[in-house]
């Protein structure tokens, strides 16, 4: 592997009218933007469960803002985040193409403007219906920035998380709103997130855009993409057998089931037994990881498991089960070194 990124635009890339941020020429919104959606990515979706893809015009325009119910002044809204988080992209990777984000929302929070308090549902009109998603994530995948591991492209990716729903609605402008932000990759074989513990900012806390703004930058300029490239190219060269694999994954679904106390002296594992059953079906079945023909599976296919099956997450926790995939099969490469002789789900 090189030790830097390589920035090689395809010439469909080249020729493509890119991302366009401009700004809007609605005096009442001279700090929004408006994304042309010319160049976006066509993968299918990097989170599944129950939720929705949402354009960043609707989420601008129609979608309402909470507030603090103290002084009624509204919160950040997942617009803002949005667009403060592309500007920091496109400042810290200039000349790159960036795509338009891709969006999911969930949770939604439906209402009706007061004068249309009495009427029968089937009877309202749109601008009577009133809507917000209390959880939000979104991706921005810069193309030119990419790498092969294991025969798989990936691709640098940008992306955060909202959810009103851990703000304080009963304070007051000023009081601290929580933000994840991440950095890392995406697999464009699957669509699976690759994200570290150095790229991620998983409980950010601000009270200001600007605040928002500089905390984006620093993880942007702080993390390191080269090492995540290397960690994750030597996953390439261990294998767990058939035997492993199995003894590994059974011990997964005993994990969910050990007193409090045992649980404390084990790595820990965010995944259940729904996902889990996903990996072993994965694992024979899927187009691209599957077990190879004497039932061994290399741990960058074992990974890829881990990081498909947590599609099924909700919003909430879809960051820290990808943190702990990679953490996890950190763990199971120690043992196979022998750095880890006492590993509990292998021993």
């Amino acid at each position: 592997m090189e030790n830097s990124l390589m920035i090689r635009p395809s010439a469909d890339l080249v020729h493509a009218n890119h991302l366009h941020i401009v700004r809007d020429a609605d005096p009442q919104e001279s700090a929004s933007f408006v994304y042309e959606e010319v160049l976006q990515s066509t993968s299918r979706a990097f989170i599944e469960a129950n939720t929705l893809a949402v354009g960043f015009s609707e989420l601008r325009h129609e979608h309402i803002i909470p507030v603090f119910v103290k002084d009624n002044e509204p919160l950040i809204s997942q617009a803002d985040f949005i667009q403060v988080t592309a500007e920091a992209v496109r400042d810290v990777f200039r000349g790159e193409q960036i795509l338009t984000p891709q969006i999911r929302c969930s949770h939604a929070i439906k209402g009706r403007v007061p004068e249309a308090k009495d009427k029968p549902a089937a009877q309202l009109q749109d601008w009577e219906r009133t809507l917000y998603y209390e959880r939000m994530m979104f991706c921005i995948e810069i193309p030119t920035l990419f790498e092969q591991v294991g025969g798989n492209q990936l691709t640098l990716v940008v992306g955060g998380v909202k959810s009103f729903n851990l703000d304080n609605l009963w304070n007051k402008k000023g009081s601290p709103e929580h933000f994840k932000v991440f950095v890392g990759f995406k697999n464009m074989v699957c669509t699976n997130l690759c994200v570290r513990t150095d790229g991620l900012l998983g409980d950010f806390r601000v009270s200001s855009l600007e605040q928002l703004r500089q905390g984006v930058l620093q993880l942007l300029r702080s993390y390191d993409e080269h090492r995540h490239l290397r960690q994750l190219e030597a996953l390439t060269r261990y294998s767990l057998t058939e035997h492993q694999f199995a003894q590994l994954i059974g011990r997964c679904r005993m994990y969910q089931h050990l007193p409090t106390a045992a649980k404390q002296r084990i790595p820990a594992l965010l995944y259940g037994d729904q996902q889990l059953g996903t990996v072993v079906r994965d694992y024979y079945r899927d187009e691209n990881f599957c077990r190879d023909n004497d039932g061994s599976i290399n741990l960058w296919k074992f990974y890829n498991l881990f990081t498909e099956a947590n599609k099924s997450s909700y919003i909430d926790t879809f960051l820290p089960k990808s943190i702990n995939a990679l953490d996890f099969t950190f763990q199971v490469q120690d043992a196979l070194d022998g750095n880890n002789a006492r590993n509990w789900y292998l021993s």
